[in-house]
């Protein structure tokens, strides 16, 4: 057995080199054996992995093809070329795959990776703004079920969403369901927003006093704030942007000390890159982002579990939505 797992953390060594900055030996020799397990059922089943960017490091840097924002997994959901999908996500982002790839096998690892934001607005909350603003067209965001999707007109992604606002062209729009993310997105257009009242359950967390507390126990530090968080969060922040824009943030300009507002394994996921940051980690996990593992994406290639199918009667007006938003 002491071989086998000597060979095994052999074969791993490449990948462990990643994380090693955030993942200490004797952790990685626990995951060792599920990412080589399924690295071998990827190569067999022509499967692909995709994550996003809340995903752990032994996910996100172990086992993954494709890595990034929802804007960035949405993309390159299209350019795929395998006949099976594994989205190390939330249930919305496999069903988006899904809209993508109708002909591919999608999987989500846990049917139970849900979302506040999605689970805020239902179709008929969408047909109900319609009625009381018939003139405004419904820009509905990514964290949305098929069936809300299927009632918008257009898709958008917190790395998009002032483009396609502006790319609309009208007086005014109604964005939903996340409220935080229409304000912070109304103070940088004329165009008039009308919003829905969904949060995050994670970004609404951070306050405006977290962020003074932060540059008072650390001075100089650069704070990032994802605009999912209240404005009055993004308005005390250093910059704002989507997630593939912190990072992006991180890589170009290497403040010494960082702090991003959002998801904690972001900055687990960017520390493994750039061990000259120092990364200060006011920790909110998604409870939901946390349901996928090694394991179950594991189990999810053994089994064909948990396979996403999507209703038909609105498969079509779902998928032109998002199709907008990326010819955009």
């Amino acid at each position: 057995m002491a071989t086998l797992d000597t060979e095994l953390l052999a074969r791993t060594a490449p990948l462990y080199e990643r994380v090693k900055r955030v993942i200490p030996p004797f952790e990685w020799a626990t995951f060792a054996e599920d990412v080589d397990a399924i690295l071998d059922l990827k190569r067999r089943r022509n499967a692909v992995v995709l994550a996003h960017n809340y995903q752990t490091p032994e996910i996100f840097h172990g086992v993954a093809d494709i890595v990034g924002d929802s804007l960035l997994l949405a993309r390159e959901a299209t350019k795929v070329d395998a006949d099976v999908i594994v989205l190390a996500g939330v249930h919305f982002m496999a069903e988006t795959a899904k809209l993508l790839n109708p002909e591919k096998a999608v999987l989500i690892p846990d049917l139970k990776a849900g979302c506040s934001l999605a689970d805020s607005i239902t179709a008929q909350d969408v047909r109900l703004m319609r009625a009381r603003y018939p003139d405004a067209p419904v820009i509905c965001y990514v964290n949305t079920s098929t069936a809300v999707k299927a009632e918008s007109d257009i898709c958008c992604t917190s790395g998009n969403a002032l483009k396609v606002v502006e790319s609309l062209g009208v007086e005014r729009v109604i964005m939903l369901p996340d409220e935080y993310l229409a304000q912070n997105i109304a103070k940088q257009t004329s165009t008039k927003i009308i919003a829905w009242k969904g949060h995050c359950e994670v970004h609404e967390l951070f306050t405006a006093d977290d962020v003074q507390q932060l540059r008072d126990d650390h001075p100089g530090i650069t704070i990032l704030a994802h605009p999912e968080c209240p404005p009055e969060v993004v308005a005390e922040a250093d910059y704002s942007g989507s997630t593939a824009a912190m990072s992006a943030f991180v890589d170009t300009k290497r403040p010494p000390r960082v702090v991003l507002l959002t998801e904690c394994s972001m900055s687990d996921n960017i520390a493994a890159q750039h061990p000259e940051v120092d990364f200060v980690r006011p920790c909110n996990l998604c409870p939901h982002m946390k349901r996928i593992t090694l394991k179950n994406i594991r189990h999810a290639l053994e089994t064909n579990q948990h396979e996403v199918t999507i209703d038909s009667a609105i498969a079509d007006r779902a998928r032109q939505t998002v199709e907008r938003m990326l010819a955009l």
